[in-house]
């Protein structure tokens, strides 16, 4: 008996000191990644304070992709070799002087051509949206590519399944991407369906056990839909009725956008980058890039942005725009969990006299994040910031829109997973028309918003700040 305790003491030591072996390699790796600070130390919380399930957090959500290479150097050499980039005449891309540097940064660092000429079409609620959607599937003749985040097997995600089925079964080449995270909650036969109907249809980095678990946390976040080369469709909804039935306490307040002319070839490349990352088939033909039309003086330039790479474009791209901004900026978020350098910069912003306005839910769909958002609003409205919570429903526009010049559009958030995790686009629209138009939507859902009362604001229960604040130590991983 004695023997057998002894044994299982020794067992129990011994397991001890590996567990903490590991945990502390596991540190001393984070560490020296030199990552985000406050991320650094969020993981370090998390390993040391959960015994055990820290260690499985990590090991699913925790690890750095920087490093990882999802496509070759070669390959995607090859993709570029189509017409998206013979780089429209810079006698028609004259951007305003002090964007100079961003198109040169998104260049550089993402590849991204000047696109001019585009025509973009605003939709503020789900039934316009799907309703201009429906009818441009309709009218596909030879391809439809169709990406989202969350593709729902309910009422409109039916819908749109037996418009690319009949479209699929008419001829016309029809290819379906989806989030396999994000569908998490959808039955195989949803999509099998689709399948036997001749569509091809792949989710994006499938979670197998235990080969890709370490990518469940990169999931690709972005919405897009190419019609033919002619037509394309992004911005912050997915496919799902929530997007016109709204919430139990609410409007889903959100807004999509329809490219026609030449930025639909930059939507076209994001998606079929994705497609041979997935699907291994390289489709660069001219077919897919017809000739576009000149609708507009409008200028744009599409970021994709992801998790790979040494860069982090996507974040240094707005913190460029709001540290360049001179009148205002308006900004609609439906999450806010800003870097260090993106709250400084809007801090210094709104300290330097530039009208800076925030749009965020008053309530959300998620909880912790909520919370954690407001730990940053202090800081915020001491500088000047001004505060604007939603009050229609759930706010989940996604825009930047800055001095009647520049405007920022897509699937991104302004929060460290868009930053660093997901896989998003994002479109840089240098065209004071298209500003303005931005910027009235922004105004007129200022007046379903309830203006935050600094005053009252700072005499929230303690308890409320307590808990605020210890969420915000997460915020890195929410």
């Amino acid at each position: 008996m004695i023997a057998a305790i002894t044994i299982t003491a020794v067992v129990g030591t011994i397991a001890f000191i590996l567990y903490s072996i590991t945990i502390l390699g596991l540190i001393v790796v984070i560490i020296t990644e030199n990552r985000n600070p406050l991320k650094t130390i969020s993981w370090v919380i998390v390993l040391l304070l959960l015994p055990g399930l820290g260690l499985i957090i990590y090991f699913f959500f925790g690890q750095d992709g920087r490093k990882m290479r999802f496509i070759s150097r070669h390959t995607y050499k090859r993709l570029k070799k189509q017409p998206l980039h013979q780089n429209p005449s810079q006698d028609y891309c004259e951007v305003p002087e002090q964007y100079n540097p961003l198109v040169t940064l998104l260049g550089h660092s993402n590849q991204s051509p000047l696109l001019y000429g585009s025509k973009i079409n605003i939709y503020t609620n789900g039934h316009d949206k799907f309703d201009a959607l429906f009818e441009e599937l309709e009218k596909a003749t030879h391809h439809i590519h169709f990406q989202y985040y969350i593709f729902l097997d309910d009422a409109i995600g039916n819908k749109v399944k037996s418009i690319l089925m009949a479209k699929a079964q008419a001829g016309v080449m029809v290819r379906v991407l989806y989030d396999y995270v994000g569908c998490w909650n959808v039955k195989k036969k949803f999509f099998q369906e689709m399948q036997d109907a001749g569509v091809e249809v792949y989710p994006f980095l499938k979670v197998v056990f235990p080969v890709f678990t370490s990518k469940v946390n990169y999931r690709n976040h972005r919405k897009i839909v190419v019609i033919d080369g002619k037509v394309g469709f992004m911005g912050g909804m997915n496919v799902a009725d929530r997007y016109n039935e709204g919430t139990s306490w609410g409007n889903w307040r959100d807004t999509h956008f329809k490219f026609e002319g030449k930025g639909v070839q930059g939507l076209q490349f994001a998606f079929l980058l994705d497609w041979f990352v997935i699907s291994k088939q390289l489709l660069n033909d001219k077919v897919y890039y017809p000739p576009a039309k000149v609708y507009s003086d409008n200028i744009m330039q599409l970021l994709t942005s992801g998790p790979v790479g040494q860069w982090r474009t996507l974040l240094q791209a707005i913190i460029f725009v709001i540290a360049n901004a001179k009148k205002y900026i308006y900004i609609q978020t439906p999450y806010f969990l800003p870097t260090e350098g993106l709250n400084q910069a809007l801090q210094a912003a709104s300290l330097g006299g530039v009208d800076v306005r925030l749009m965020l839910p008053k309530r959300s769909d998620t909880k912790s994040a909520n919370i954690a958002s407001h730990s940053f609003i202090d800081d915020m409205v001491k500088a000047g910031t001004k505060i604007y919570f939603y009050d229609l429903g759930f706010l989940h526009s996604k825009c930047v829109v800055s001095d009647d010049a520049i405007t920022c559009i897509g699937s991104a958030n302004m929060d460290f997973r868009s930053f660093e995790h997901n896989f998003e686009i994002t479109a840089f629209v240098y065209q004071p028309e298209f500003a303005l138009q931005m910027k009235r939507v922004f105004l007129h859902d200022q007046q379903g918003c309830e203006k935050l009362n600094t005053s009252r604001w700072m005499k929230r229960p303690l308890k409320q700040r307590i808990a605020e604040s210890f969420m915000r130590l997460f915020s890195p991983l929410l």
